[in-house]
């Protein structure tokens, strides 16, 4: 049952009109009630079986499964951001201050294609198809709920995909291994002693102290993490201060940290925290980290990224082996439980991720659509394969 990219004019209109409603629709993590309900409506105008788990936003779809079999999950987020959108579209954000800056239009309705294509041909497939459009991945959230929720059970392969500006439509990037950054937050509250400005030795600065933390923090990466290693510390607020003329008493900071390895994870947060602890001290601050956790590193599996690129290469896609991303993605949690690939789609955007001007080459959707039914597909054969010769042993 070989797939191919769709040329189906009709269809290719469609999925570009779901995909504007969505863009000019936006709404943010835990807030995506009018877009689940347009989804849901869109999947039962095409007779697809919706399947009811305890979320208060998302929707999960199946197709196929008509004569049992394995279970692969395709799955799309379906979250905006709270940005203002400034790229003049026709379709553009009616929602102020809010827009899709990332791509989950582009992603759900992707999604959606690949369940048309698949509803058309369903009694061939030799198992189930099940759809995660997922809540709240801008919160890193909506993954956890989802899993909590049920849907996962019973799955054995997922697919996810990211639109990707900087490749051109016809590319796809695969690889094994990690692909999108764990993404950590962090606040730091450094405690010091007030005074009169005019009188520091009175007091203890905690902004100087926190100068001294911050500039000790940059030294994580290029002395306790290895060349070949990848890691960022960032720090992105500082605040501190109600005067002129007086020292504060507290000062507090936060940003980001970013890793691809678990044990770098593990020895970057350690040596964090001896630096704000230590340094502070020194200093004669008290200073504390507070953690925000955010999701671990997106780690394909390799034997499933392997065959996906051969998968990508006999449907005429351009396969080219991705820069990991630094930004975070809650589809690990999913890789966690289940082996799959998560991808990188070509869309020859004008600007990156969370750009307020951000947009995708609409002629990457019926690739994306295609793709996600064709590793489906074959990813159902396969598995009901092994089925066969693992009970064909004796």
């Amino acid at each position: 049952m070989s797939m191919s990219i769709v040329a189906d004019e009709p269809l290719i209109e469609q999925l570009i009109s779901i995909r504007r409603h969505l863009h000019a629709n936006p709404e943010l993590s835990h807030e995506e009630f009018a877009t689940t309900e347009a989804i849901r409506g869109w999947l039962r105008e095409a007779d697809i079986r919706i399947t009811e788990y305890p979320l208060r936003t998302g929707v999960v779809a199946e197709v196929g499964g008509l004569r049992g079999g394995p279970i692969v999950a395709v799955r799309a987020d379906i979250d905006a951001l709270p940005v203002q959108e400034e790229t003049g579209l026709p379709f553009a954000s009616t929602v102020p201050g809010k827009m899709h800056a990332c791509g989950h239009d582009f992603h759900t309705a992707a999604a959606l294609g690949a369940a048309l294509l698949l509803k058309r041909r369903e009694r061939e497939l030799k198992g189930t198809v099940r759809f995660l459009f997922q809540p709240a991945e801008e919160k890193a959230k909506g993954a956890l709920q989802v899993i909590a929720s049920g849907a996962l059970e019973g799955v054995q392969a997922i697919f996810g995909l990211h639109n990707k500006p900087d490749l051109p439509v016809g590319t796809i990037g695969i690889k094994a291994g990690p692909i999108m950054a764990a993404a950590d937050g962090f606040v730091v509250e450094v405690k010091g002693r007030g005074s009169h400005a005019a009188l520091p030795e009175a007091g203890v600065d905690p902004i100087v102290a926190s100068a001294h933390i911050i500039t000790a923090l940059q030294s994580i990466v290029s002395r306790n993490v290895g060349a070949l290693d990848g890691a960022v510390v960032s720090v992105t607020r500082l605040n501190s201060g109600t005067a002129w003329n007086v020292i504060a008493e507290e000062a507090v900071f936060d940003g980001t940290l970013r890793t691809f390895d678990t044990a770098v994870r593990a020895k970057v947060r350690e040596r964090f925290e001896q630096i704000v602890t230590g340094v502070g001290a020194a200093l004669g601050a008290k200073a504390a980290v507070r953690w925000l956790e955010g999701p671990p590193a997106v780690v394909n599996d390799a034997e499933w990224a392997e065959w996906s690129a051969g998968k990508a290469k006999s449907i005429g896609l351009t396969v080219v082996e991705p820069a990991p991303s630094p930004a975070g993605e809650d589809f690990s949690f999913y890789l966690q439980r289940v082996p799959g690939v998560f991808y990188f789609l070509g869309t020859s955007g004008p600007q990156e991720w969370h750009h307020p001007a951000f947009d995708v080459d609409e002629r990457a959707l019926p690739i994306g659509a295609s793709f996600f039914a064709s590793l489906a597909v074959d990813a159902l054969s396969r598995l009901a394969e092994s089925t066969v010769a693992e009970e064909g042993r004796p």
